[in-house]
């Protein structure tokens, strides 16, 4: 399975992105696995942002991005999406995406090529 980030870039804080990964590979069933998203900042651990289930019913997030992200998905485009509204500087990192086989606990299986989001003060 290959998982493509895509949509980071500068923005200033209060701005928002909205960032997609693209899963694709033969035998990947996109609709049967949960779907997340990791960040990691410079000199940090890669930690934990949202995770959706297969059917998009339940959604989960750290407590930093709660009401500020939303993760969404759309299974006929193999897509899952991370709305970041209201961003912050410590939310500068690079994003990553990653699939489940269960959304809670959330275990990454594999992990896609990021993709950098700046926050300028």
């Amino acid at each position: 399975v290959q998982l493509q980030a895509s949509g980071g870039g500068l923005v200033q804080a209060g701005g928002s992105l909205r960032l997609s990964c693209a899963a694709s590979g033969r035998t990947f069933t996109f609709s049967t696995y949960a779907m997340g998203w990791f960040r990691q900042a410079p000199g940090m651990e890669r930690e934990f942002v949202a995770a959706i289930s297969w059917g998009g019913s339940d959604t989960y997030y750290a407590d930093s991005v709660k009401a500020r992200f939303t993760i969404s998905r759309d299974n006929a485009k193999k897509t899952v999406y991370l709305q970041m509204n209201n961003l912050k500087p410590e939310d500068t990192a690079v994003y990553y995406c990653a699939y489940s086989s269960r959304v809670q606990p959330f275990v990454p299986r594999d992990w896609g090529k990021g993709t950098l989001v700046t926050v300028s003060s």
